[in-house]
């Protein structure tokens, strides 16, 4: 299965801002047990999410200094429904290896950082209804000769760690060579450099990148099928878990993602793009049949 033809060119490249890294101590979001999570945050009258702060259109920090994107859009929207007013959340930031520590360790009540639902990840958090459908793809220089996937096997391929990229290569072709990264941001820095010959990410990020950098094109084929991203809370938290489920519902009423792809993602796609193969409004998942 795949994305829509127009969501999968790479001519149809989203436009990347720079993000930038500004790390925050991470803090304890609750001790409380699951049974009382909603009413934890709300008497601490603040919803702790971990985001991203380097990755557009999802979540980054604008040039103000403001945590900005659909992701954090969408936290500060919870923070609103939950708790009244959206600037009752508090960002911190993650990188993809250690959003599922930081939920483990309750240092963030929720993960909003464009996470992909995998079978390996559904064993040790719980995922919500999905809000955004991906799929996995390699940036090459243009002049690279390598036209598929395969071709990569003797190469070096950068990967940011644990994202869902580093998951599936892992997996699938164990003897690849792989260049890991903590950051996004690092990952296409090393891109940029040519201290590897591809880049394997969500395809979102990568056409947005392609767009502002040109001399670089998208392997055609992607790396497996595509997936669901969801929010993701503690194991066990079916409270906040079914929380967030009725509010992407609610949410979806009122074409809220639509919305969101609006403002951050619309203008940096195709004008043919259909945004029902980028978004999941009211959560309610159904894989696209490429049509």
């Amino acid at each position: 299965m795949k994305f829509k033809t127009a969501v999968l060119l790479p001519l149809f490249a989203l436009g990347l801002l720079a993000g930038c890294d500004k790390p925050e101590p991470a803090k304890t979001a609750s001790a409380s047990a699951p049974a009382g999570a909603v009413a934890a945050i709300k008497q601490r009258e603040k919803l702790i999410v971990g985001v991203f702060s380097d990755k557009p259109p999802f979540g980054f920090v604008d040039d103000k200094g403001q945590y900005v994107g659909f992701d954090t859009d969408l936290a500060k929207r919870f923070a609103k429904d939950l708790l009244g007013d959206e600037k009752k959340v508090e960002f911190v930031v993650v990188e993809p290896a250690s959003r599922i520590p930081f939920l483990q360790s309750d240092k963030v009540d929720l993960i909003l950082a464009n996470m992909t639902v995998t079978p390996e990840r559904q064993q040790v958090v719980d995922f919500t209804n999905p809000n955004l459908r991906v799929a996995v793809q390699a940036l090459v220089a243009e002049n690279s000769p390598a036209k598929a996937l395969d071709d990569l096997k003797d190469k070096t391929i950068i990967v940011t760690t644990g994202t869902t990229a580093d998951i599936w290569l892992t997996r699938n072709h164990p003897d690849w060579k792989l260049l890991k990264f903590e950051k996004n941001s690092e990952s296409l820095q090393a891109l940029a450099n040519g201290r590897g010959d591809a880049y394997a990410q969500d395809n979102l990020v990568l056409f947005s990148w392609a767009k502002e950098h040109p001399g670089f094109r998208l392997l055609p084929q992607p790396l497996g099928d595509e997936a669901p991203i969801a929010p993701a809370v503690k194991k066990g938290n079916v409270e906040l878990r079914d929380w967030v489920n009725g509010e992407l519902a609610r949410l979806g009423d009122e074409k809220y993602l639509r919305k969101l792809y609006d403002q951050y993602v619309r203008d940096k796609l195709a004008p043919e793009t259909d945004p029902n193969a980028v978004i999941v409004e009211g959560g309610q998942w159904k894989a696209s049949n490429g049509s």
